[in-house]
């Protein structure tokens, strides 16, 4: 088995990075071309990233505004089955995040592609709350 770990801090108090990995109107400005969310534990998530890439995820993990976890359950095959996770400390008006995709069945291509990929979204996620800038979807690799 293969992880994916991130840790950095964003200048946004908890609640604020919650909401935004957590809520569509959030997700849809780093991450997803747009989504269907249900956030609660047990709750589903509809993650569109373009034509043949629609995925579902289960909530596994849901503390409002510290703990948010997804289990991949209709996705690319090194995806199935695995976490995506974000637990967050919060620091006065800052909030350090530490992220994790665990569960991958190898380190391969895709491993490796999904690690760059997930530094960069990340980075957007950040620069969205700290600046509110937005990046359209298309673009998001590429800034």
């Amino acid at each position: 088995m293969a992880d994916i770990f991130h840790n950095f801090p964003i200048g946004a108090k908890s609640e604020k990075v919650f909401e935004a990995i957590s809520r569509s109107d959030g997700l849809d400005k780093w991450w997803t071309k747009s989504s269907t969310v249900n956030p609660v534990a047990g709750g589903m998530y509809i993650l569109d990233f373009g034509p043949g890439y629609v995925w579902k995820a289960i909530v596994t993990e849901y503390v409002s505004g510290k703990v948010f976890e997804l289990t991949m359950t209709e996705a690319d095959a090194d995806w199935l089955g695995t976490k995506i996770g974000f637990i967050l400390v919060s620091h006065q008006d800052k909030t350090e995040v530490n992220f994790y995709h665990t569960g991958w069945p190898q380190k391969n291509e895709h491993y490796k592609i999904s690690s760059y990929c997930w530094a960069m979204y990340l980075r957007i996620l950040k620069r969205h709350l700290e600046y509110g800038e937005w990046v359209p979807y298309e673009k998001r690799l590429q800034v």
